[in-house]
């Protein structure tokens, strides 16, 4: 073998065995375990530093954001919520903020300064994700209109990712059961998506409400779901969430094979996993949040 044939098939060996061990990472990799602060959303409203104290205290280390306004989180500015959470060893690595029509400047083809501030605040407080739940109703309607905001979308997915981030979408349950002509929505959006800037967030409780299988899903669309909101549902007593008869429960309690989910989701790329619960059957939000973490790490998590 001479040395040009050495060092080519040298370089070939080195490669292979980069990519080996970055794959042997990514399937090692400790799935992060989080709570959606919207669980206990009259908490963290009335007094969220104490809120924080006893997420903290239960055990929690990462926790997800559902009330940015004003450039503010949950009344903090960025530097200072994020203080809040180093102070109690918290984490936040991803964060809801619905991206609308209205932070799309089309005249100027530019995002408007609210969405350019909120991608800025993200970055601040420590996000790797900007997740968007929510898809206002004129733009389910029209082909035309859909498309040209998954584009956005897109454009997003690339502001985010030059200050470190990635933009993703958070599904509820009219991504199922609504069609544009002829495709549910929620196919059009990972088809219309560019899964290098736009991740999603799969929901495998909301998607109940219309019929959507997460376990279906997943196999599907394979490592497209980097993030995934736990949940359990039951039938409810009176009206459901959504408008549905469905609810959420403490997970384990429920009629989703939640666990199978989850393991399938850690063997497909999803590493965040994070726990929401809506509804609690009479229990306190703080108390219900509590035993989802003891079941999660009875499950390995």
């Amino acid at each position: 073998m001479n040395r040009r044939d050495f060092l080519t098939k040298g370089s070939f060996a080195l490669a292979g065995l980069s990519f080996t061990s970055r794959l042997y990472a990514m399937s090692v990799s400790k799935p992060i375990l989080g709570v959606q602060l919207y669980s206990i959303r009259d908490d963290m409203k009335k007094d969220p530093a104490n809120t924080l104290k006893q997420l903290s205290a239960m055990g929690y280390k990462y926790v997800e954001h559902a009330g940015y306004r004003n450039r503010q989180f949950y009344g903090y500015s960025a530097k200072d919520f994020k203080k809040q959470l180093d102070d109690l060893g918290l984490l936040m690595p991803s964060g809801h903020t619905v991206l609308g029509k209205q932070h799309w400047d089309a005249a100027k083809k530019d995002f408007t300064d609210e969405w350019k501030y909120t991608v800025e605040d993200a970055a601040a407080v420590g996000q790797h994700y900007v997740i968007s739940p929510w898809l206002d109703e004129s733009l389910r309607n029209d082909y035309d209109s859909f498309m040209a905001f998954m584009d956005i979308f897109n454009k997003s997915g690339a502001l985010c990712k030059r200050s470190g981030m990635k933009f993703g979408y958070h599904n509820h349950d009219f991504e199922f059961s609504k069609q544009i002509n002829g495709k549910k929505i929620f196919d059009l959006i990972l088809q219309s998506t560019d899964p290098t800037l736009v991740t999603q967030q799969l929901d495998i409780g909301n998607m109940y409400h219309a019929g959507g299988v997460a376990l279906d899903i997943m196999k599907q669309y394979p490592g497209r779901f980097e993030l995934m909101h736990v949940k359990d549902e039951i039938k409810a007593a009176k009206g459901g969430e959504m408008g549905h008869e469905y609810e959420s429960t403490v997970l384990g309690k429920g009629i989703i094979p939640v666990k199978e989910i989850l393991e399938v989701g850690k063997k497909n790329g999803t590493r965040y996993f994070i726990i929401e619960q809506e509804s609690y059957q009479g229990q306190a939000p703080i108390d219900a949040v509590k035993d989802d973490l003891i079941v999660m790490k009875k499950w390995g998590f």
